[in-house]
């Protein structure tokens, strides 16, 4: 009996351990958490830091990877920046080394640039909310999108608290969330999400039709407005883009044409690059020498609208 407590106090005493490095050093047990929404389909829950991986994450009260927003200054333009991951940077990425700190750094505090995006909003997320929130008085509006965005399907709440990667509240344990996350398979979808998933019909039409308004609400606001599309990694270099996204691509740069918005398509700027790779995270994130890159794009826009 003795022998059992000892070995029991040990355990305990070892899972104590582990759960403290788990949440001391990687930051388990407090991830970033969601909220569901009707029309936007889910965004960060507000006023949340987090520390992941030694990466800090701060959301601000209007759902932002961006500081406490206040009245914008006057000696200081402010450009509201949207778009998904590519934008918000993940918890691979520190707060200081997003893309919108990255654009706003050499203004030398001249520029603020707001920070509203979320992990795989389209087009139509993105729409709901400027819907919703307006755009903060921005004398810009820069819109990334990449490849995939042009075929993203209808805002849907329906995964929030569902699929794992995106919690609605955090986990009892730090020891849980990796069990959960990294052991255990991956949860079945609620089956509407998965229809949802394969969503038929013209999603290319639809997301040009967003991003057109986008482009009205931006407009009716007075502020100069940029669409950027960042390609996928395979995209890069031969053989290229797929047949249907070549199709997509065309559509794209017509519809920009036809409407006159300023439009950067990064896949020939990126194929420039001696290595490609090393502009990656993955497939589709971009490392920090992409992000630098792009970075500088969209400061040569700015210099160029926003001084003229």
């Amino acid at each position: 009996m003795k022998w059992f407590l000892l070995i029991s106090a040990a355990l305990i005493a070892v899972l104590i351990l582990v759960e403290m490095g788990l949440r001391a050093r990687f930051g388990f047990g407090n991830p970033l958490l969601y909220v569901p929404d009707a029309e936007i389909g889910y965004l960060l829950a507000p006023n949340q830091t987090v520390r992941r991986f030694g990466n800090r994450t701060s959301i601000n009260q209007y759902s932002m990877r961006s500081a406490e927003l206040s009245d914008r200054s006057s000696n200081r333009t402010r450009v509201l920046m949207i778009g998904d991951s590519i934008v918000n940077g993940g918890w691979w990425t520190d707060q200081p080394d997003i893309l919108s700190e990255l654009v706003a750094r050499p203004w030398n505090g001249k520029l603020e640039v707001l920070n509203a995006s979320a992990n795989s909003w389209g087009p139509r997320n993105e729409l709901a909310y400027l819907r919703r929130f307006g755009v903060f008085e921005a004398q810009a509006i820069v819109l990334v999108i990449n490849t995939d965005d042009l075929f993203a399907t209808t805002p849907s709440p329906l995964g929030v608290g569902r699929d794992r990667n995106y919690p609605d509240r955090p986990p009892l344990l730090a020891l849980t969330e990796v069990f959960t996350r990294y052991i255990l398979p991956a949860p079945q979808l609620p089956l509407e999400l998965q229809k949802l998933q394969t969503e038929g019909g013209d999603r290319v039409g639809a997301n040009l039709e967003a991003i057109e308004q986008i482009h009205a609400i931006a407009t009716q606001a007075n502020a100069q407005f940029l669409l950027l599309m960042t390609p996928l990694l395979r995209e890069i270099g031969q053989p290229g883009s797929r047949d249907y996204e070549i199709t997509a691509r065309k559509r794209l740069l017509e519809f920009t044409g036809a409407n006159r918005i300023a439009y950067i398509d990064v896949l020939p700027i990126f194929n420039q690059a001696p290595t490609p790779k090393d502009l990656y995270q993955d497939h589709i994130h971009l490392s920090a020498r992409g992000n630098a890159l792009l970075s500088t794009q969209i400061n040569q826009w700015l210099k160029k609208r926003l001084t003229e």
